[in-house]
């Protein structure tokens, strides 16, 4: 343990609260970074998922299936985008049927100097943490995003008779 003394115990309902909190925060977060981006927050987060993909670009069909979204959407999410000035579309080198999503380098600078700060203060939280730690800390929140996409999943499949 570095640091910052820990809490010896928790409870299954302490760290659902604390989750909740968490997540609360952060989705009023994104909607007032997305209005500062002149973005709604589905926009902002697509545009995160370009980010995330570097120079991987990715197709219009990626994104859709990475926001759950159809690609009636993305294609509405990407002309709000393109027009924003965030991203360009480009024609893909093996199937001109297809364009690749790439961000727009000043769209990037402006994105990462908005989330700068708060990126600087969780880097130094998870400091704070051994690499032991950090891996439970990474293990959970990697698992605990697969339980919210086969949530997701189960919530757009609207099936009556599947409990969520």
């Amino acid at each position: 343990m570095h640091g910052t003394p820990r809490p010896s115990a928790a409870t299954p309902a302490q760290a659902l609260a604390a989750m909740d909190h968490l997540i609360a925060a952060h989705l009023i977060g994104q909607q007032e970074l997305a209005r500062r981006l002149g973005l709604n927050v589905t926009d902002l987060t697509c545009f995160a998922f370009v980010l995330e993909a570097g120079e991987d670009l990715l197709t219009a069909g990626d994104l859709a299936a990475r926001a759950h979204v159809t690609t009636g959407a993305v294609t509405g999410i990407l002309n709000r985008l393109e027009r924003a000035g965030y991203v360009t579309r480009r024609p893909d080198p093996t199937d001109r049927r297809r364009v690749r999503v790439a961000a727009v380098p000043a769209a990037v600078t402006r994105v990462e100097a908005v989330y700068a700060g708060h990126y600087e203060r969780l880097t130094a939280l998870f400091c704070d943490y051994s690499s032991e730690e950090l891996a439970i800390i990474t293990d959970w929140f990697t698992r605990a995003t697969a339980l919210a996409h086969e949530y997701l999943e189960k919530l757009n499949r609207n099936d009556p008779d599947e409990g969520c």
